[in-house]
């Protein structure tokens, strides 16, 4: 048996993992979520070669089986495999490292601490990763764990692009805007050289767009600035969540609606965005082949946001070389690249129609000025590359700890 890192993403209802051999930049041996917890989970894995594990193969789930039962049972069913491997270490995504996490670290107490505190800043999400790191701490207490921040990439920003307008006192304690999806940039970035050759370091929007969406303006593949803010409400229409809203709004809901904050915050985070304006789903895919007209202005909302946030984020960068489209939406979706694009035509962007269609690497036509691209992201495989960078470094430094 070999050793190998588990890569873990908690959600609320889902646990996404990754298995990866202790090579730096090597493809995953497994990948795997399970859906459905506390209401009757569900399993799926590939392997190396992106076969379907076989259902008789995989774990035999309680129909209540939550996180703290799951993990280990994961652990043990990843250890047990025929011809498998030995978890010695795991990666986690976490929403929220604060103001001075500007990469990933290596999990403490004092960690913890810390970031249950930025817990309210990202209740969705990070309650549920910091979970999953408890969890393995109390089964595994000897396996380091390193915590990747979606934070820590848009730390480049200068200050300008991450105060509000609001009293210093205020913006002194952290009231900022921070940025979200950085594990998912970070990863884009790692590829420009690749596809843009010298071009890699100009004036780039990524747009990762998907059940959560954001988009982030690069300069010399740094984040200059984002369109998420101080939690991930901020910014673009999303499948549930609002997006860049009135403040008056939610001030109006508490006082002449007589919500409660907590009815204001599921109305926010769980009720709008997609599923709101269409009243039918929060799943771009089906509200693409519904005939309903409120799909179709729900479809048209995305794609109007989408379009007027990047171009207030090309003033950040002085004007715009490539954009690049990905995450669930980003990358599957040619209706919704070809919608943002022609409300852009004014900037000199045009599709190439066959290529955006078949979802190709490049889908900007000859007579574009800005490239145009279709990357699939890979957020798990920055969190692997994390664990052996820090694991490496700790073997190679005699006064690590």
């Amino acid at each position: 048996m070999t050793g190998a890192t588990l890569v873990l993403n908690a959600g609320s209802s889902s646990l996404k993992f990754a298995v990866y051999p202790e090579q730096r930049d090597a493809p995953p041996l497994l990948r795997g979520k399970i859906e459905g917890i506390g209401n009757r989970p569900r399993m799926s894995a590939r392997d190396a070669k992106g076969t379907s594990v076989k259902q008789a193969d995989l774990i035999q789930l309680n129909p209540n089986a939550v996180h703290d039962e799951l993990i280990p049972l994961l652990i043990d069913w990843l250890n047990a495999r025929k011809g498998g491997v030995t978890i010695t270490a795991a990666g986690h995504r976490v929403v929220h490292g604060g103001q001075f996490h500007t990469g990933p670290a290596l999990v403490s107490e004092t960690l913890l601490n810390e970031l249950d505190y930025l817990a309210r800043l990202a209740p969705l999400h990070q309650p549920h990763n910091l979970a999953a790191i408890r969890c393995i701490a109390a089964t595994s207490p000897d396996m380091p764990q390193i915590a990747c921040f979606d934070t820590s990439f848009h730390r480049t920003q200068d200050r300008l692009a991450q105060l509000f307008a609001l009293p210093r006192a205020l913006s002194d304690e952290g009231i900022l805007r921070y940025g979200f999806h950085g594990l998912s940039y970070d990863y884009i970035t790692s590829t420009l050289p690749a596809h843009l050759g010298d071009r890699a370091d100009g004036r780039i929007i990524v747009a990762h767009l998907g059940n959560g969406a954001s988009m982030c303006a690069l300069k010399r593949r740094r984040s200059v600035a984002t369109s998420m803010g101080f939690t991930a409400l901020e910014g673009l229409m999303m499948g549930r969540r609002c997006g860049a809203l009135d403040p008056g709004v939610v001030l109006y809901l508490l006082e002449q609606k007589g919500m409660t904050v907590s009815e204001v915050t599921k109305l926010l985070y769980k009720k709008s965005g997609l599923l709101g304006v269409s009243d039918i789903s929060n799943d771009m895919s089906i509200l693409e082949t519904s005939d309903a007209s409120e799909a179709r202005e729900a479809i048209e909302l995305f794609c109007y946001r989408a379009a007027g946030e990047l171009a207030s984020l090309v003033t950040s960068i002085g004007g715009l070389d490539a954009l690049i489209f990905t995450a669930g939406i980003g990358e599957n979706s040619a209706l919704i690249r070809s919608l943002i694009v022609k409300r852009l035509s004014w900037m000199g962007i045009e599709l190439d129609a066959k290529a955006n269609e078949q979802s190709a690497t490049h889908i900007a036509s000859s007579n574009s000025a800005v490239d145009v691209l279709v990357i699939a992201t890979d957020e798990e495989s920055v969190i692997a590359r994390a664990v052996w960078d820090i694991r490496n470094q700790e073997n190679s430094d005699p006064s690590a700890v």
